[in-house]
């Protein structure tokens, strides 16, 4: 059912049935399966829809605003129609049956992938870059993302084996670093390092059974940083593919560092001795 309402600007239909197809359509984007059939995923909030529609509003395909936020966020959805995008109002029960989340934002993207294949994230070939191997969290995904865009990196590589980049938890941990450096899925880590190395640059595999210090490991010239998996980080023949491995130092009592405090830690360090810093 719709109902049609004219605000400051050309009148919407507004969305009020939960049960409509296109609005099951669109939480059906929670599971994996249905994104990659789809080809679409879900931006949940204003941080992400504001990013997206700044960098990348050419992969945005609908966009969905309650009451509430159609006048607190009036900018984003006058960007969205000056981009010629359709915009929907809905209301607030359509707005909870759209997302999975327990206190829903009131505005939500549809977009289409933006991932890049592997040669072209790594076209830069300056400064360091980021691969994430077999990293299940999704949080911690998004974080490392976060951070790499912060930190300067050039890119971002997942493995096949790590979550999916499109979660709906993965995107919001990114916080619109999702559209701000390349990133690329897909292939084994092995692949991915080989073409860092086709590429120029040193591998160095960021872990607790390493030998050289942060404060000691060479950083100079294009170099990829690998972090492995929450629980049990990189194996021994994954780290033997590196160049060196290498861990931070603990002054503390701690046993180790969460993934994504470590992956900072190092890309900052990187940043810091090779003069790479972030674009404004």
């Amino acid at each position: 059912m719709t109902r049609t309402v004219s605000n400051a600007g050309p009148r919407l239909s507004v969305l009020t049935n939960p049960r409509a197809e296109r609005v099951k359509a669109v939480r059906a984007l929670g599971r994996r399966s249905a994104r990659q059939r789809a080809e679409r995923f879900v931006v949940d909030g204003p941080q992400g829809v504001r990013e997206v529609l700044r960098f990348a509003p050419g992969s945005v395909t609908d966009l969905y605003v309650d009451d509430a936020a159609l006048q607190r966020h009036r900018d984003l959805v006058d960007v969205a129609r000056d981009a010629n995008l359709p915009v929907h109002q809905c209301s607030s029960a359509v707005m909870a049956a759209l997302v999975d989340t327990q206190h829903p934002q009131g505005i939500v993207a549809v977009c289409r992938p933006v991932d890049v294949p592997v040669a072209d994230a790594l076209a830069d070939d300056s400064g360091f870059v980021v691969i994430l191997a077999h990293v299940r969290d999704p949080g911690n995904a998004g974080t490392v993302i976060r951070s790499a865009d912060a930190a300067g990196a050039r890119a971002v590589l997942l493995s096949d084996a790590s979550v999916d980049l499109y979660n709906p938890k993965v995107v919001r941990s990114t916080a619109g670093s999702l559209w701000h450096l390349p990133i690329a899925l897909g292939g084994e880590v092995a692949g991915l390092i080989a073409a860092c190395r086709e590429h120029g640059r040193r591998v160095l595999a960021a872990d607790g059974a390493g030998a050289t210090l942060l404060p000691e490991a060479d950083l100079s010239g294009p170099h990829a940083w690998l972090m492995g998996n929450e629980a049990w980080g990189l194996d021994e023949a994954t780290r033997d593919l590196a160049d060196d491995v290498v861990r931070v130092p603990i002054h503390g009592h701690a046993e180790s560092l969460n993934l994504a405090l470590a992956a900072t830690v190092c890309m900052y360090a990187s940043a810091d001795r090779s003069a790479v810093h972030p674009t404004s």
